[in-house]
C-alpha cells in the first residue's frame, strides 16, 4: 500500500511540474527580444536567435539602421494566448504579430509582420529544459528583404532656381556647359599638346598631369579638366588642333550677362567648411553649391531647394521598392524688374572706367539696372579660378571685386536739385530772387581760411535757375546757411537720407554726416552742394530725382517683379508748380550749362552734373574727383544716375559722365 501511495504522489508531482505555468513561455522571450530591439542592442539580440543564423547576416540590422539613421524606434506586440487551448509541451513554435515604426532621414517607416518563436530543449542536470528563440530572417529588418534584396539610398538633387529679368531673359540660369578634357590614348606629341591645352584652358601642365595620374585613368577614358559656360573661338581652335582634347556637355550654372551683372547676380561655388557651419545641416552637405555675393546669396534659401532622398530595396530584375521618401523640392525662380538689355548697355557705356549706375522707372519704382564697373567673371568661381586671376583682381587698383552700386559716395553737385527742392518746399528759397555774388569764392567772417568756391563768376544776380545751370556752389551754400541747420536736416530726412532705403537688395544707407547733424556751419554749407560728409548711393540719388517725374512724390524703388509698384516712399516733397520750375532749370543744365554733353537730338534730356572732390581735409589741393550725372528724358519714365571715378583724368569733368548718360538715354 505504501509503495502504491508514493507512486501516486510522484505522478501528481510530475503532472504539476509539467504544467504550462512551469514552462518558459514564447511571449515572455519575445518580450525580452523586443525590449532589446527597442534599445537597438543588436549584440544581445543575436544571442536570442538560432545558432545557424550567420553573424554577418544578422549584423545587417545594425548597419542598415545606422545607414538610414533610425530614430524613435518603437517595436511592440500583443500576445493573445488561450492558455487552456495551448499545450507548450506539444507545440514546436508559435507566431506573434508585431508592429514596428521608426523615423529615418528620408521619413517615417512602419510595418507589421509576424515573429515566429521556435521551441528549443536542453538537458540540464538530467532534466529537459524548454526555451524559445526568435526564428530570425532579414524580413524582420524590413519585410521587403524577406526574400532577398539590398537596401539602397537614392539621392535626388534639387534643381536650383533661376534668376530672370523683367522679360524672362536669364541672368542666372541652368544651361548647357562644356566639360573639356582629354583622352590619353589620342596624344601624338604629348609634351607639346599638353602645353597647347594648358594655354587654351588657362591651367598648368602640372594640373593636367595630376588629373592623368589618377588610378582609374586608362588610354581610352575621358579625363575631365575644366568646365566652360561656352566654347569660344580659342577653345574651338584648340579642340580642332589637338585630337586628345575633347568635351562633354552637361548642365551647369550660367550667367548670360557675365561681368555686366556679376555684382548683381553674384555667383555659386562649392560650399566652404566655414560657410557650412552657418547653414542648415539638414539641407546642406559638404558637396553642395551655395550662393556667394549678390542675389545668389541674398535668395539662397529660395533658390537652393531641398534635395530628395529615397530608401529603397533593390532586387535584381525588379523596380526598386520605396520604403521611405523625402520628396525633392526644386528651388524657386526669382524674377526681377531689371531689364537685361539696359543693364548690359549701361555696363558697356562705362567701358574701362570705374563707376556705378542705377536706372529706375520714376513712376512705378521698378529698378531697370544696377551696375558696378569694373567687375569679374562670375563663372570663374564655379568652374575654376586660377591663382593668377585671383591675384590680378586683388591687386587691380580699380578693385573689380567692389560692388559700387551697393555703396555710397559724395554726390557732389548732382545733389543740388535736392537742396533746391527742400528750400522750395519749406519756403526758405525764392526761385526768382537774384543774389549778388562777387568773385569765385565766398566765406563768412568766422570761417578762417576756408571759403566756398564756384566754377565761374556770374554776370549779375544769381537766381535758382542760373545757379543750377552754372552749378554755383556759393548760391547753394548761402541758401543752406539762411535755411539753418535744423530746417535743412529736417528736409534731408524727408528725402530718406539717414534712414534705411526700403529695398530688397541691401544698399548702404545714405548719410547726412558722421553723427547725423550739421551743427558746423562750414559742414552745412558744403552739404548743400553735395560735399561735406553727405553720401548717397546711385539708386537713392536716382530715386530722389523721381520727384521731378512723379508729381513731387519720391517713389519707393522695387527689385522683384511681384513687389507692389507705384508706391510712394515719401510724399509731397515738391509742389506741382515747383516741379515744372525745376524741370525747366534741369533742362537748362543740359542745353546751356554743365550738362551740355548730354544734349542730343534724339531726346529731350534733363539732368544735373556733379563733381565730388575726395579730399581728406578742407585745405587739400589736387584731390581725386568723382563725376556724376543724373538724367532723364522728358517724355519717358526713366532716370539714370551714373558716377565715374577719377574724372580729373578726363577732359570735360562731369560732362564726361553726362555724355555717357546721354548716349544711354538716346539708344
Amino acid at each position: 500500500m505504501k509503495k502504491i501511495a508514493w507512486l501516486i504522489i510522484l505522478g501528481l508531482v510530475a503532472l504539476v511540474g509539467c504544467s504550462n505555468d512551469d514552462i518558459a513561455k514564447p511571449e515572455d522571450k519575445l518580450q525580452e527580444y523586443v525590449d532589446l530591439w527597442n534599445q537597438q542592442d543588436f549584440t544581445e539580440m543575436y544571442t536570442m536567435v538560432p545558432e545557424d543564423v550567420e553573424g554577418e547576416a544578422f549584423n545587417r540590422y545594425e548597419k542598415i539602421y545606422q545607414d538610414v539613421e533610425v530614430e524613435n524606434l518603437d517595436v511592440s506586440f500583443e500576445a493573445e494566448v488561450d492558455e487552456e487551448e495551448r499545450d507548450l509541451e506539444e507545440i514546436e513554435s508559435q507566431a506573434f504579430p508585431i508592429q514596428v515604426s521608426m523615423d529615418t532621414f528620408a521619413g517615417p517607416i512602419s510595418f507589421e509582420t509576424d515573429v515566429e518563436m521556435v521551441k528549443t530543449t536542453e538537458t540540464i542536470d538530467g532534466e529537459e529544459q524548454i526555451d524559445w528563440v526568435v526564428n530570425w530572417n532579414p524580413g524582420l529588418i524590413f519585410p521587403e528583404l524577406a526574400d532577398g534584396g539590398e537596401i539602397g539610398i537614392d539621392n535626388i538633387e534639387a534643381t536650383r532656381g533661376e534668376i530672370f529679368d523683367r522679360n524672362q531673359e536669364g541672368l542666372a540660369i541652368n544651361d548647357e556647359v562644356y566639360e573639356l578634357g582629354v583622352q590619353p590614348g589620342l596624344f601624338s606629341d604629348e609634351v607639346a599638346e599638353k602645353e597647347t591645352i594648358a594655354e587654351a584652358l588657362d591651367i598648368s601642365v602640372d594640373e593636367i598631369d595630376q588629373a592623368l595620374s589618377a588610378d582609374w585613368v586608362t588610354s581610352d577614358t575621358f579625363v575631365p579638366l575644366k568646365v566652360f559656360p561656352s566654347l569660344g573661338e580659342n577653345l574651338e581652335e584648340a579642340i580642332q588642333s589637338v585630337e586628345a582634347l575633347t568635351y562633354q556637355s552637361t548642365t551647369g550654372r550660367v550667367y548670360p550677362l557675365g561681368e555686366a551683372a556679376a555684382h548683381l547676380t553674384g555667383y555659386i561655388a562649392p560650399v566652404t567648411a566655414e560657410k557650412l557651419e552657418e547653414l542648415d545641416s539638414s539641407i546642406y552637405s559638404q558637396n553642395d553649391l551655395v550662393g556667394y555675393r549678390g542675389l545668389e546669396e541674398l535668395f539662397e534659401e529660395e533658390l537652393h531647394g531641398q534635395n530628395g532622398v529615397q530608401i529603397v530595396v533593390n532586387k535584381e530584375g525588379e523596380d526598386p521598392i520605396v520604403l521611405a521618401e523625402q520628396e525633392v523640392q526644386d528651388g524657386e525662380d526669382v524674377q526681377l524688374t531689371i531689364d537685361a538689355s539696359r543693364q548690359q548697355q549701361i555696363f558697356e557705356s562705362l567701358g574701362d572706367d570705374a563707376g556705378t549706375a542705377a536706372a529706375i522707372d520714376p513712376t512705378t519704382g521698378e529698378t531697370l539696372a544696377l551696375v558696378s564697373s569694373p567687375a569679374f567673371d562670375p563663372h570663374a568661381f564655379l568652374y575654376g579660378l586660377s591663382n593668377e586671376q585671383w591675384e590680378e583682381w586683388q591687386n587691380d587698383e580699380q578693385n573689380p571685386l567692389l560692388n559700387r552700386f551697393a555703396a555710397t559716395f559724395a554726390p557732389g553737385s548732382a545733389f543740388k536739385p535736392v537742396t533746391s527742392a527742400i528750400g522750395l518746399q519749406n519756403g526758405s528759397l525764392d526761385p526768382n530772387e537774384g543774389i549778388t555774388i562777387n568773385g569765385l569764392t565766398w566765406q563768412k567772417e568766422n570761417w578762417g581760411d576756408y571759403s566756398v568756391r564756384r566754377v565761374s563768376e556770374s554776370n549779375g544776380p544769381v537766381d535758382l535757375r542760373d545757379a543750377l545751370v552754372r552749378s554755383d556752389n556759393i548760391y547753394f551754400a548761402m541758401q543752406a546757411i539762411d535755411m539753418g541747420a535744423e530746417t535743412f536736416v529736417e528736409g534731408l530726412q524727408q528725402f530718406g537720407i539717414g534712414e534705411d532705403l526700403p529695398y530688397t537688395y541691401p544698399i548702404t544707407s545714405s548719410t547726412i554726416s558722421a553723427d547725423g547733424s550739421l551743427d558746423n556751419e562750414v559742414l552745412l554749407a558744403d552739404t548743400s552742394y553735395g560735399q561735406g560728409q553727405i553720401e548717397m548711393s546711385a539708386l537713392h540719388l536716382a530715386t530722389s530725382y523721381s520727384i521731378f517725374k512723379n508729381n513731387g512724390n519720391m517713389i519707393q524703388p522695387t527689385l522683384l517683379s511681384d513687389e507692389e509698384q507705384g508706391v510712394n516712399w515719401k510724399e509731397n516733397l515738391l509742389s506741382e508748380d515747383n516741379v515744372a520750375l525745376m524741370n525747366d532749370a534741369l533742362r537748362g543744365v543740359v542745353t546751356e550749362g554743365t550738362g551740355s554733353p548730354a544734349n542730343i537730338e534724339e531726346k529731350t534730356i534733363l539732368g544735373k552734373t556733379g563733381t565730388a572732390e575726395l579730399k581728406q581735409s578742407l585745405d587739400e589741393e589736387g584731390a581725386a574727383e568723382n563725376g556724376w550725372f543724373v538724367g532723364y528724358p522728358e517724355d519717358e519714365n526713366l532716370i539714370v544716375a551714373m558716377m565715374v571715378e577719377h574724372i580729373e583724368n578726363q577732359n570735360g569733368g562731369s560732362g564726361y559722365v553726362a555724355e555717357k548718360v546721354g548716349r544711354v538715354l538716346s539708344e
